[in-house]
């Protein structure tokens, strides 16, 4: 907690975007993945974020990750018998990953914390100059 609320909004934000990179980078790692089974197919997974009352600062609200939910939707059954994960009726079982709407989010989550670095850099240059006024 520092004494300028605007280093704790900032960085709860940028915390929240990190886990947001790391989900979309696990789903598209995994998009091509296969199991077995539907339960066996990687779910993809999605943060959920909250505002969160920042400790020591009355009124101010940062951002917190609440929780991080595997996808509700089914598994995508390919029919691929020659496939070594096939089951006995010639069936994969695939993640249901997008993988142009993962860049899509990707793309936005890297601007929300470039944005956020951004928002850092300037409080950092204002708090110096505020300091260098009575010189």
């Amino acid at each position: 907690m520092s004494s300028l609320p605007i280093f704790d909004v900032a960085g709860s934000a940028l915390s929240a975007q990190s886990v947001r990179l790391n989900t979309i980078a696990s789903n598209l790692a995994n998009a091509d993945t296969v199991g077995r089974t539907p339960d066996g197919a990687y779910k993809p997974i999605e943060p959920t974020f909250e505002t969160a009352p920042l400790p020591g600062q009355e009124g101010m609200s940062g951002v917190k990750v609440l929780r991080v939910d595997p996808s509700e939707k089914p598994a995508i059954k390919r029919y691929e018998p020659g496939h070594p994960m096939a089951d006995a009726e010639g069936y994969i079982y695939a993640p249901d990953v997008d993988p142009v709407a993962q860049m899509v989010n990707l793309i936005s989550a890297s601007r929300g914390y470039q944005a956020n670095v951004e928002v850092l850099n300037s409080a950092r240059e204002l708090a110096l100059a505020t300091l260098t006024i009575g010189r």
